[in-house]
């Protein structure tokens, strides 16, 4: 993704790889296998133009679908016969890079991309301001709560009417978004700013911003919504948040492994079934963390898991958890009683988020 701040303090123990300044050349996509029942993971391909749709048991991708530029965020909506996907026109760049340097934003390409899926093809678009990175729906899939990186916003997309109601100025590079439980408060991390705002939807006004270690990236909730997790990728850790007073009540941190291992990055986040264990992706440090939520101590690391895991979901099952891999170019599923890797499956391009359908 684009990084603009923080980018002096940001220098790793070798092995670090720095993105070129240039989009990134893309991988071969494998040609898709044919399509067969059963479940489905939908990965977004940051560097190419599809959603890439992979049968996790069959280790093999089915089917792409052509969506438009950066896909990047990508969630299905709660009645599961939608998966939306935000696209952007802004050019990818990276630690170091001169933005004077970079092609201009094609603006035209800026939106959440819609998808059936009982047909896999796109039926709508919608403009949701500029450079949409990520995105929650509403409980009742009425509203698209959307973060625009490059304008520090998050827009508010009326999905029946199409229309964006509102856009609210929140902080620096947003990136996640996520609705805490009930659906009146949008929680939104700001990375280049450190910060969480706490956005009042029906007002949309921001009610507060909670100060984070450096760089949040991901929010989960409890399923009470007392408590958030928000995952701190440059600070390490993962901090604990007392969703009533919006304060940091306690910090989980990720051990650095030894010189010259890259350390830690927490990026994506995702409960296991019963919302007993967090599973935590570490991006270029190779790994997914497992947490016990009620002690807040970290069970074990899987490691090996793939080049940069980012966006994770877990199986419908409960049994695998699903990582986007960006710069291997593919999909790992990952056993979570044996802590194995199953299989890493090739998709092409620079996986960034992965869904999981029915």
């Amino acid at each position: 993704m684009r990084r603009t701040l923080l980018l002096a303090s940001l220098t790793i123990a070798a092995g670090a790889i720095v993105l070129s300044a240039q989009t990134p050349q893309r991988k071969a996509a494998p040609a898709p296998a044919p399509a067969a029942a059963g479940a489905r993971a939908y990965v977004s391909d940051e560097t190419g133009t599809e959603v890439v749709i992979v049968d996790p048991e069959g280790g093999k991708v089915v089917d792409r679908i052509k969506v438009g530029k950066r896909p990047r965020g990508i969630k299905i909506s709660h009645d599961g016969t939608k998966l939306f996907v935000a696209l952007s026109g802004s050019p990818i760049g990276g630690p170091n890079v001169d933005e004077k340097s970079l092609p201009p934003a094609d603006r035209a390409a800026d939106g959440i991309g819609v998808i059936d899926l009982k047909t896999n093809k796109v039926i709508r678009n919608y403009k949701s301001g500029d450079d949409p990175e990520t995105f929650d729906v509403s409980p009742d899939d009425k509203f698209l709560y959307v973060s625009n990186e490059d304008p520090g916003e998050m827009s508010i997309l009326d999905l029946t009417s199409g229309q964006m109601l509102a856009k609210v100025k929140v902080g620096d590079e947003p990136e996640g978004v996520t609705v805490r439980p009930g659906g009146k408060e949008v929680w939104v991390a700001c990375e280049g700013e450190n910060l969480v705002a706490v956005v009042d939807p029906a007002s949309k006004k921001v009610l507060a911003k909670i100060t984070t270690p450096a760089r949040p990236r991901g929010i989960i909730f409890t399923k009470d919504g007392a408590t958030a997790f928000v995952s701190d990728e440059v600070g390490g850790a993962l901090s604990v948040v007392d969703a009533g007073t919006r304060k940091i009540s306690s910090s989980v941190k990720f051990p650095a492994a030894a010189a010259p291992a890259v350390p830690p990055r927490p990026m994506g986040l995702a409960f296991s079934p019963d919302a007993a264990q967090l599973f935590v992706s570490l991006g270029r440090a190779g790994g997914i963390a497992e947490i016990e939520v009620a002690s807040k101590k970290i069970l074990r690391t899987i490691a090996g898991v793939g080049a940069r895991p980012w966006g994770i979901a877990l199986s419908r099952d409960g049994k695998k958890i699903y990582s986007a891999n960006g710069p291997s170019g593919d999909m790992s599923v990952i056993d979570i009683a044996t802590g194995k890797v199953d299989r890493k499956i090739a998709t092409g391009g620079s996986p960034w988020g992965v869904a999981v359908g029915r």
